[in-house]
């Protein structure tokens, strides 16, 4: 029985249940495009979203769907490092190990065997996605459709003419590399880069769907005012200034700016016209502009994805701020300061070290402090003390070590200790 419309009168999500073939699909995808296969494998909650919403580049039909079932098989001999990922994107791993001198794997028999048990079950699942190329679930896809269920096939690679007629969609490679490849695929907003008060940066102001109100748009006055408060933060700020900060003064010198950012219609393009000594890029995300007389693009932060391999792991799958090592130390020594000679307050500590950092020449965000602190007290670390820089770096460090534990994330000794030196600004014992 279909759903009735809610009560806005939208269309309800379609019931559905992804099952992704991992080691077919990665291998295929390596195949195709290398870079496309590592943000499948790690950034599988990204793709995921996109096949929900019914993104328009992956050939869906636009409608939304709630996966209520979410399974990944994949060969944990050989693809384990990638399986925390998938667990965090709320999907349920199956480990699949090879069982023949061949090198086959359980992933088919166990794939199927899933599929039967949820279309024979009661949440009567309406659409089945099937992510693999491998024309032995043709006869799965047969007996799907003949229970009356949707059925789309994701492939990385060549499919077989009947695999390809049995299933009522395709999400062709290409489609799904573009998925993968798409404009947010490199949008992570790096955890230490911005404060937890921004404004999007980046969007014009919205308005809702019928409404007869229409945006306030700003004068040359109030434009003015904008851009003499976003120029004079820039020129006495004590470093990059990120685009989520400049938005906040730029608004609150002139709030109806955001309207259509003085015609430019995007926080961006406006900033990056204004000259008078400003620069601004619009990567790493969320976009950074700086003064030209005092830094350049090389003092900008690293993306995530241009960190070594075990810091992007680690960041990604703990949510652990992804500061640099230079940053990591001089919070901690930022912090050690701060305990001996106040006492410590939560609130008000966080904020007074986010402000010697800044004024250190190495701004991090208030979240991130936060983040940091509360990981030093959960791990045990007394902050009423006078713990040194070390005993906080080395607090830190065993904290996110659980955190890799927790998260199934297994190291060989010289990763752990990179990423001991990173996560403790080279300060843990």
């Amino acid at each position: 029985m279909t759903p009735a419309p809610n009560d806005l009168g939208q269309k309800p999500a379609t019931r559905a249940a992804l099952f992704v073939d991992f080691d077919n699909v990665y291998i295929g995808l390596l195949r195709l495009d290398a870079a496309a296969a590592e943000r499948f494998a790690t950034d599988p909650g990204r793709w995921t979203e996109a096949m929900a919403d019914g993104a328009g580049e992956s050939g869906l039909d636009g409608s939304t769907r709630r996966f209520l079932v979410r399974k990944c098989y994949l060969n944990p001999s050989a693809f384990s490092k990638y399986r925390a990922y998938w667990t965090r994107a709320g999907y349920r791993v199956i480990d699949c190990p090879s069982l023949t001198q061949q090198g086959k794997s359980s992933t088919d028999i166990n794939l199927v065997l899933d599929t039967m048990d949820v279309l024979a079950g009661p949440g009567r699942i309406e659409e089945f996605f099937i992510a693999s190329a491998d024309a032995d679930f043709t006869s799965l896809i047969q007996r799907i459709r003949a229970a009356d269920r949707f059925t789309t096939v994701v492939v990385a690679g060549s499919v077989a003419g009947a695999y390809r007629s049995m299933a009522d969609r395709v999400v062709e490679s290409d489609a799904f590399v573009s998925i993968l490849n798409g404009p947010s695929a490199d949008s992570a907003v790096p955890a230490g880069s911005s404060d937890e008060e921004e404004l999007p940066a980046s969007e014009p102001l919205a308005v809702p769907s019928g409404s007869t109100d229409r945006p306030v748009v700003s004068t040359s006055e109030g434009r003015a005012r904008a851009a003499e408060a976003v120029l004079g933060f820039v020129r006495k700020a004590p470093g990059p200034v990120a685009g989520g900060q400049l938005a906040k003064q730029a608004t609150t010198a002139e709030p109806s700016i955001l309207a259509d950012w003085a015609g430019f219609n995007s926080f961006g393009a406006w900033v990056a016209q204004l000259g008078e000594g400003i620069a601004y890029s619009s990567r790493p995300a969320p976009g950074w502009a700086w003064d030209t007389t005092r830094f350049s693009g090389d003092d900008l932060p690293i993306s995530i994805d241009e960190r070594p391999a075990i810091e992007q792991q680690v960041a990604r799958v703990t949510d652990v701020p992804s500061l640099s090592t230079a940053q990591y130390r001089q919070l901690f020594t930022s912090l050690e300061s701060r305990i001996r000679d106040e006492t410590f307050n939560r609130t008000e500590t966080s904020k007074v070290v986010r402000d010697d950092c800044a004024a250190a020449g190495v701004p991090i965000s208030r979240a991130a402090i936060n983040y940091v602190i509360q990981g030093l007290l959960y791990s045990g670390v007394s902050l009423q003390g006078n713990p040194t820089a070390t005993d906080l770096a080395t607090g830190w460090a065993k904290n996110v070590e659980a955190l890799c534990r927790g998260a199934r994330m297994e190291f060989d000794d010289q990763e752990r200790a990179a990423m001991r030196t990173w996560v403790s600004g080279g300060l843990a014992n």
